[in-house]
């Protein structure tokens, strides 16, 4: 005889497996105190800022945020997304949810999270979880793997993993920078987006997100991984090797970067006869404040300021069917055993 359970026993939900995108994150608006909040929780992790914290936090709470929120704030508003209301990495970021979600079919809900901000990863493993997924695969959408970007997205997510009685069995996708399906995809959007243009750049900067050297020294393997995508895609296309350049972007602080960076070879360049140029973003997976205002706007005036007559942004794969086709083949692989 089947053992009948207690009249107030909860309801369980059919299982479902999850599948979590995660990215960085945004803030909810542009105004002073929805920048600080967000600048406060990205720049007091370990895994970006290793400077010790009673330092750091004294520098930081004292002196950068108390100007900084007004300086992203301006920026985050060039960029902002006016029919949504929103950031354009959260809208596009839940259109691939909902996109692949449509690829994936009903058994697997598919949801996105941030790291900073919301919606946190913390609230949408809850979700997934009351929705009945007994099984989770964590998706770090970042191709190159790096301590402050994708480990700290696993970071967040394992502790929220950590508060919960009944936790769901989880997986993690490993950067993806070198699988064919990535290299091509890249590839052809550098292509199609060069062939869209109405001039032949001279040269194709490929700018990933920087790091202080020091991290690189210490074992992150995001420089290398940066450098062997680029390899990767130059061959891909059977371009030679100073058609398509590795720059690094977004530094902060008196610190040493990685080199060579994004804006002084946007400076350089028309002094060296190459006064027409493209730039793609492969560290991204989706357009945010250092493609759209930090490359696109700023990247362009540099550019143009230094003598550049034709400059251009090459999107990342964001939503793009190309784009979505490779997110999911990705999953499937990693869901291989679960569906």
């Amino acid at each position: 005889m089947a053992t009948q359970r207690p009249a107030d026993h909860p309801t369980i939900p059919a299982p479902k497996i999850g599948v979590l995108l995660l990215n960085l994150g945004t803030p909810d608006a542009t105004d002073y105190w929805s920048m600080r909040r967000y600048l406060s929780e990205f720049l007091s992790d370990r895994r970006v800022i290793e400077t010790n914290p009673v330092i750091w936090q004294a520098i930081l709470q004292g002196i950068i945020l108390s100007t900084r929120p007004q300086k992203s704030g301006r920026n985050y508003e060039r960029i902002w997304d006016k029919a949504e209301n929103d950031s354009p990495l959260r809208v596009i970021s839940r259109r691939q949810a909902q996109k692949l979600q449509t690829r994936l079919g009903e058994r697997v809900i598919v949801d996105f999270g941030m790291r900073y901000g919301n919606p946190s990863t913390a609230s949408r493993l809850e979700a997934l979880e009351k929705a009945g997924c007994h099984k989770i695969l964590l998706v770090p959408l970042y191709p190159q793997y790096s301590a402050p970007t994708t480990a700290t997205a696993n970071d967040k997510a394992f502790e929220a993993l950590g508060k919960m009685r009944w936790q769901p069995a989880v997986r993690t996708m490993p950067a993806y920078f070198e699988e064919p399906i990535y290299v091509e995809t890249l590839a052809r959007s550098i292509a199609d987006g060069v062939a869209a243009l109405d001039f032949e750049p001279d040269v194709v900067l490929t700018s990933y997100h920087g790091m202080p050297k020091t991290y690189l020294m210490a074992g992150d393997p995001y420089y290398c991984q940066c450098l062997k995508t680029t390899r990767l895609v130059r061959e891909h296309l059977g371009w030679p090797d100073e058609k398509l350049m590795v720059t690094f972007q977004s530094r902060f602080g008196p610190t040493e970067w990685l080199r060579p960076y994004t804006d002084e070879t946007l400076m350089a360049l028309p002094g060296q006869g190459k006064k027409k140029i493209a730039v793609v973003a492969p560290a991204f997976s989706v357009d945010c404040i250092e493609t759209l205002e930090e490359i696109a706007i700023t990247g362009r005036e540099q550019f143009e300021h230094a003598g550049g007559e034709k400059f251009a942004y090459i999107s990342c794969l964001n939503d793009s069917e190309g784009g979505m086709a490779m997110l999911e083949a990705l999953v499937r692989k990693e869901l291989g055993g679960w569906i």
